[in-house]
């Protein structure tokens, strides 16, 4: 029995260590994979026709789709923002009936 106790011992702590084990270090020469996505980046050309319309969820999510951003913010008179610039995201600026007057990127 003291066998069998010492066999379990010995495997339960060297699965305990395995799993405290670092990850294999990769290879610098190994590249990372190559992904297939098309990098989205703001056209805010695209969304000048909203320029006069409400912003209403349905406005603000076709003017993301149609500048091809990865998102958006809305951004009302007075309302803090931060200011770093994000190739990937357009921005709404609304007066205050949320009426759209700019479309920018950033």
């Amino acid at each position: 029995m003291t066998l069998l106790r010492s066999l379990l011992f010995a495997a339960s702590s060297g699965l305990a260590l395995a799993a405290c084990a670092s990850p294999p270090a990769e290879s610098a020469a190994t590249p990372p994979p190559a992904t297939e996505e098309t990098p989205m980046t703001c056209q805010a050309d695209k969304g000048q026709w909203a320029v006069g319309q409400i912003a209403t969820d349905e406005i603000v999510l076709r003017v993301r789709a149609d500048t091809t951003s990865a998102s958006y913010r809305v951004i009302a008179p007075g309302m803090a923002v931060t200011m770093d610039y994000r190739e990937d995201r357009v921005n709404l600026d609304v007066d205050a009936e949320n009426r759209i007057t700019a479309v920018r990127c950033g």
